[in-house]
């Protein structure tokens, strides 16, 4: 494979909106094993956040899926491959991807409680920042 192809194919894998319309692969082989992903990322998700007894095993397939991503990631940077195994990388880059999304979200299930907790937060931060700049003391108000 020429090299401007090479940084085609690393442009797909690094486009933003690369996992739109891709798809989840059935199997995938992780460190030597395969692995039914396609059942178990809609297993997972059927429920609106993670259950107790599977956050270990959603963990755990995350640190796989990355670890995998990136093998295949470097494979295509600096391995010595052809057009359509690169094809192939890509594809199977873009389903990681897409799985990884998938199970990502999953820790994202009240946003309201989100955004107020990040509000308060900003609040606080805020009021820091004035106390500080105005050479207030945090117990009796009086300047320094």
């Amino acid at each position: 494979m020429r090299e401007f192809e090479r940084k085609q194919l690393l442009e797909r894998v690094d486009r933003e909106a690369a996992t739109v319309g891709a798809s989840i692969p059935t199997v995938v082989d992780l460190q030597g094993e395969e692995f039914e992903l396609r059942e178990f990322v809609f297993e997972v998700k059927q429920a609106e956040s993670v259950p107790a007894d599977r956050r270990e095993d959603v963990e755990e397939a995350k640190k796989l899926l990355r670890r995998e991503r990136l093998q295949r990631r470097q494979r295509l940077e600096d391995g010595n491959v052809t057009r359509e195994e690169g094809e192939r990388l890509v594809e199977g880059i873009i389903g990681l991807d897409r799985a990884l999304n998938a199970l990502e979200s999953l820790g994202t299930t009240n946003l309201e409680a989100e955004m107020e907790a990040s509000e308060r937060a900003d609040k606080k931060r805020w009021f820091s920042f004035l106390k500080e700049a105005l050479g207030h003391d945090d117990n009796e108000g009086i300047k320094r």
